[in-house]
């Protein structure tokens, strides 16, 4: 099984998603999970764009066995959608992987029974109707413009009434090629399709919808072609690291996991971080060094300010 990564960088120079407490602990964060992950999955792969490769491969040195600039393709498209990057490596994938965020640290093999699975990832998410963003969002925006929702996407409402489910997608991968390219196609026709964009022209919460588009409709879809008797993908299995989303937080659970995912806030939280760096020091003195190399020489050529 292939280790996939992705990075768009448009959504980073526009300080879009969630960031890190400083530029450095991001590119730390590239090299211990690429480092960690490939001790596992030896075939590495980066799905990114130009700026992206010169940062990741040429200035800091990350080795993957294959590199990719597919993500030049979304160079007109609205950085506030950074899961797409994600989506168009999920899309290009024509054999088993797994895809990692770059904040996901493996300390130990995954278990071959979720790896075995037609779709696997972090864990599954239970959230209720009342929260700010929730998928009524974006069904009152295509019913005000009389367009259809995906199938899975109307299926899933009408059996959840009062909460909505999502699959945590810090990993993400799976044996069943064709489904996940289906489900990554849907995703991305949600939002780039010619006949939306009048609509998403005059949606104020493009950001905060990406985990709608990305991990609610991926759990729509699961869902439905599991159950339908006319899907090509009728039975699909899914499988979870962690039962729950509480349980993948559970500081003792992860442990024995041997996994951390620095998800959300995690990122800029100062005890994080210094143990980030402090990781990567006693690893690796040498990368910790180059990246500051690297950050300053960023800095100089005013390569790390945003939209440049």
């Amino acid at each position: 099984m292939r280790s996939v990564w992705s990075f768009w960088s448009l959504p980073f120079k526009a300080f879009k998603g969630r960031m890190w407490r400083q530029p450095k602990h991001h590119l730390m964060s590239w090299g211990l999970s690429l480092r960690l992950a490939q001790e596992y999955f030896p075939e590495t792969v980066l799905i990114t764009d130009t700026w992206g490769k010169e940062l990741l491969v040429d200035d800091l040195g990350l080795e993957f066995a294959h590199v990719s600039t597919e993500l030049d393709r979304l160079k007109n498209i609205d950085p506030e959608w950074w899961a797409l990057g994600k989506l168009v490596a999920y899309r290009m994938q024509e054999k088993p992987f797994i895809h990692l965020d770059t904040d996901v640290f493996l300390w130990k093999p995954l278990p071959p029974s979720l790896l075995s699975a037609d779709v696997f990832t972090q864990c599954p998410e239970h959230h209720s109707l009342d929260e700010a963003v929730g998928p009524y969002l974006i069904e009152d925006l295509f019913a005000k413009f009389e367009l259809p929702l995906p199938v899975e996407w109307v299926w899933s409402r009408s059996t959840h009434t009062t909460w909505f489910p999502e699959e945590n997608c810090g990993i993400f991968g799976g044996n069943n090629i064709p489904f996940i390219r289906y489900f990554s196609q849907a995703a991305l026709d949600l939002v780039t399709s010619g006949k939306h964009a009048d609509a998403w022209s005059t949606f104020g919460d493009k950001d905060g919808s990406n985990m709608l588009v990305e991990q609610y409709l991926l759990s729509a879809c699961i869902g439905y072609h599991r159950s339908n008797p006319q899907s090509p993908f009728r039975g699909i299995s899914s499988r979870h690291l962690f039962p729950s989303f509480a349980e993948s937080y559970n500081p003792s659970l992860a442990t024995k996991a041997g996994f951390t995912h620095l998800l959300g806030d995690a990122k800029t939280n100062e005890h994080a971080t210094d143990r980030l760096e402090r990781r990567i020091a006693a690893l690796d003195p040498s990368f910790l060094r180059h990246c500051t190399q690297v950050l300053n020489t960023l800095s100089e050529k005013s390569r790390f300010e945003p939209g440049t």
